[in-house]
C-alpha cells in the first residue's frame, strides 16, 4: 500500500511537471490559432519561425553571449579556486561568501544594480553589457563546483612531480587538472544553463534595439501568444533534452556509475 501511495504521488508530480510542456508541444502542431480547437497537425508555424529574421537574430545573440559568458567565467572561476588553495580557511571562506552575493541576491536587484554602473560608466548596453552581466552571475556557479573538487585533491602527488623535475606548468597539467575537469565541466555547463536561460537581468542591461531569446519571447507574449512561440519553446526543450541524455549517456557518467 505504501508503494502505491509513493508511485502515485510521484506520477502526480511528473503530471504536474510535465502536462503544461506536453500540451505546448501538442499546440505547436495544430494548424489553428485557437488554443481551445484542433485544427489538424501541420508544420507551418516551425517553418514561419525559422524565416523570422528576429528569431533568428535573437537566437544567434543567445548562444553567442551564452557561449562566450560560459568560457570566460569557467576560466575566471577555475583560477580563482586554484589561487585561493595557498590562503587561510577565514579568508577562503570570506571570499566564497562575497563571490556567492550575485547567487543568493535577487535577480531584479543585481540586473538594476548593473544597469545603473553601466549608466554611471557611460557604457553603451547591448550585447557587451549582457555579456559582462553573464560573466557576473556565472563565475559564482563554477566555483561552486570546482571548490569542492580542489578540497578533495591530493597535492602531495603535484609536489612530487616538481621534485622529480617536471616544470610548474606540467605537472599542473598531469596531476592535478583531471582531478578538476569533473568540476570544471559542470560549472560550465551550468553556467550555460544558467546564461541560456536568463531573463530579469537581461531584461535590464540590454538597452533597445537587442533582443535574446528570453526578452523577444516576452515582448511577444505582451502582443498576445502566437503560435511561432509555441514552436520555438517546444525547439528549445527538445534540444535541452537532448543535451541532458548525451551528458548522462557519457562515458565520464557511466564510469562513475560503475
Amino acid at each position: 500500500m505504501k508503494k502505491f501511495f509513493e508511485r502515485l504521488y510521484l506520477g502526480i508530480l511528473l503530471v504536474f511537471m510535465y502536462a503544461p510542456i506536453v500540451t505546448l508541444i501538442v499546440l505547436s502542431f495544430n494548424s489553428s490559432k485557437s488554443r481551445a480547437r484542433w485544427g489538424g497537425f501541420t508544420l507551418k508555424w516551425y517553418l514561419q519561425l525559422f524565416s523570422d529574421e528576429a528569431v533568428a537574430g535573437a537566437m544567434i545573440n543567445t548562444l553567442s553571449i551564452a557561449v562566450l559568458s560560459t568560457i570566460i567565467s569557467t576560466i575566471i572561476g577555475t583560477f580563482t579556486c586554484i589561487a585561493m588553495i595557498g590562503l587561510s580557511p577565514k579568508l577562503r571562506s570570506l571570499i566564497m561568501g562575497v563571490t556567492n552575493i550575485p547567487m543568493i541576491n535577487a535577480d531584479i536587484v543585481t540586473g538594476i544594480s548593473l544597469m545603473l554602473l553601466f549608466r554611471f560608466l557611460h557604457i553603451s548596453t547591448g550585447f557587451n553589457t549582457i555579456l559582462l552581466a553573464h560573466i557576473t552571475f556565472n563565475i559564482p556557479f563554477v566555483m561552486l563546483s570546482v571548490i569542492p573538487r580542489i578540497k578533495n585533491m591530493n597535492f602531495y602527488v603535484y609536489e612530487a612531480a616538481l621534485d622529480l623535475g617536471a616544470t610548474p606548468v606540467y605537472a599542473f597539467v598531469k596531476t592535478l587538472l583531471p582531478d578538476l575537469v569533473p568540476g570544471i565541466v559542470s560549472g560550465a555547463l551550468m553556467a550555460f544553463t544558467m546564461s541560456l536561460d536568463d531573463f530579469i537581468i537581461t531584461y535590464f542591461t540590454k538597452g533597445s534595439g537587442f533582443d535574446t531569446l528570453s526578452t523577444l519571447i516576452y515582448n511577444e507574449v505582451k502582443r498576445g501568444i502566437q503560435p511561432e512561440i509555441y514552436a520555438l519553446s517546444a525547439i528549445i526543450f527538445v534540444v535541452v533534452l537532448v543535451l541532458l541524455m548525451v551528458v548522462y549517456r557519457s562515458p565520464s557518467s557511466k564510469s562513475k556509475e560503475k
